[in-house]
């Protein structure tokens, strides 16, 4: 199997120490930006070896020792030469690209050229692809490194907690250790939170770049369906799934943004981003980005009666925050007609995870350890939480995308985009904003007291993009918290200099105490 053990880092490690003993003026690896990180390597300070080194150093630290934060499956074994390469290209010629030497916390549901994929579980187990997905490749090809894989939660199944039967135990959340991280890219937001990396990417079906992000003080953008390719991810619901960064920043995040955003010729539904090329998303960071901006409050999107008091009270003051930055605040902001609109029954036969998932097995030629999800549940290598939702989901019909299920889908969702977006033009509204989630992380292990997932309806419903920015913490200071700001479709531009003014103006953004700075 052609990857390194956690266990195993400190031999790595050994090799290149010298690195460190160069820099005569230490580069602050904590909450680095990749501007940062890539001015240093420009003044010398820096290497790419002695960052990924320093990484690895911090993986070995704090994910398996000391607060034992359980993000990383597993790192790639070849990083350091990768970096050694790019050094010597840097050496040549400068950047090699916008994302030169980043060091990428990669989902463990995106497939990795040479690296075991197994979207969490050991069913997969041995999996090792010979082609990276859509987003991994032209992550690299800006000039990134593969540094680590990452723990989620097993088939994306779950938005509340990060387990999974390829890792054993949950990953933690590092701003409280007995506190859940979210679902399902939870151990990619763990380890950037606890800066284990530089930036990382995830998925997202109905919450997962968004509420990992949000309980984890990130910046986690969900974009509009048909702008990111999921090309090469194993698939939840692909009338639903996007990938996605999840960065510290939203400046890191308009940086990866502009990387991976494009037409694919291996997802058909990015098709629709001929009509909508990528934009200058860091043209759009202004420090003045919601002056004059129109934001409406979107009640209906998280329920006030029911929000936990502090998670509301920040909102509160966010939207207050909003409005001091030169925003129009609508509140509330109600789209009209959407309690008459009602689920059609029939729509959930419309293709799902077990048709998506068997047509990706059976694309990869046999390759895979198990070849349908008959095989996963005969297999008996999953995590015993999710055993009842496979079974549930062999014996459903599944329908193609011809199906009637599937029209009475497509029809339910147009009506739903058809209310948002007469809602926002009515209201001459430039986006909706609601608390990413409601409560704050729950306990690990307690699925009793209310989880709070506001991420569900409106942007998976309508396929419209979301980003989710830090507005501060709760619980004495302790528990993180986020707001989204939901737009229009292919607004992606206007929503990173919406949320880039708001970080601009807070900067609620801080490290988990867990994982401090290493000597």
């Amino acid at each position: 199997m052609n990857f390194v053990p956690i266990r195993a880092l400190g031999c790595l490690l050994l090799f290149g120490a010298s690195a460190f003993s160069q820099n005569p003026e230490p580069f602050s690896l904590e909450e680095a930006t990749i501007t940062q990180v890539h001015d240093a390597m420009k003044a010398g300070r820096l290497t790419c070896r002695t960052l990924v080194d320093r990484y690895l150093k911090r993986i070995e630290t704090y994910d398996k020792n000391g607060p034992a934060i359980n993000s990383i499956i597993l790192v790639n074994p070849s990083v350091q030469k990768q970096a050694d390469e790019l050094d010597h290209r840097f050496s040549q010629s400068g950047l090699t690209g916008p994302l030169h030497c980043v060091p990428l916390i990669v989902k463990d549901n995106f497939e990795t050229n040479g690296l075991q994929s197994t979207d969490g579980s050991l069913a997969l187990a041995g999996y090792i692809p010979d082609k990276d997905a859509f987003l991994v490749r032209k992550a690299k090809e800006a000039g990134a490194l593969v540094l680590a894989k990452s723990n989620m939660a097993e088939w994306a199944f779950t938005p509340y907690e990060t387990v999974s039967s390829i890792l054993p135990g949950y990953t933690k959340n590092p701003y409280a250790l007995d506190r859940v991280t979210a679902g399902s890219s939870g151990g990619t937001a763990a380890a950037i939170a606890a800066n284990l990396g530089l930036v990382g990417l995830g998925t997202d079906t109905g919450n997962s770049i968004r509420g990992p992000s949000s309980h984890q003080a990130l910046v986690g953008i969900r974009s509009t369906m048909g702008l990111t390719s999921r090309a090469g991810v194993f698939p939840l619901n692909l009338n639903a799934d996007i990938a996605g960064p999840m960065t510290r920043s939203v400046e890191d995040a308009a940086k990866v943004f502009q990387v991976i955003a494009g037409e694919d010729p291996d997802d058909p539904v990015t098709r629709a981003a001929r009509a909508h090329p990528p934009q200058d998303y860091m043209g759009a960071l202004d420090r003045n980005g919601l002056h004059g901006a129109v934001i409406g409050v979107l009640r209906q999107a998280y329920g006030p009666d029911t929000a936990d008091p502090e998670v509301s009270r920040l909102f509160l003051a966010a939207v207050e925050d909003l409005r001091r930055a030169g925003a129009v605040i609508i509140d509330p902001a109600t789209v009209e007609g959407l309690d008459e609109l009602k689920w059609p029954s029939e729509a959930r036969h419309c293709m799902g995870f077990k048709y998506d998932l068997n047509r990706f097995l059976e694309a990869r030629h046999g390759r895979t350890p198990v070849r349908d999800l008959a095989e996963i549940i005969k297999s008996k290598k999953f995590h015993p939480s999710v055993q009842r939702e496979l079974e549930q989901f062999e014996k459903e019909p599944a329908g193609g995308p011809d199906s009637a299920a599937c029209q009475a889908e497509r029809s339910y969702r147009q009506k739903v985009r058809d209310a948002v977006l007469q809602t926002m033009d009515k209201l001459k509204l430039d986006a909706f904003v609601y608390p990413t989630w409601s409560n704050p992380p729950r306990l690990i292990g307690d699925l009793n007291t209310p989880a709070g997932d506001n991420s569900q309806f409106f942007s998976p419903a309508t396929g419209f993009p979301a980003i989710t920015v830090p507005m501060g913490f709760t619980r004495g200071e302790t528990l993180p918290a986020g707001m989204t700001i939901y737009g229009r479709p292919w607004s992606e531009k206007e929503l990173f200099r919406f949320a880039y003014a708001y970080e601009q103006a807070t900067h609620h953004r801080r490290a988990p105490a867990s994982t401090p700075p290493l000597r």
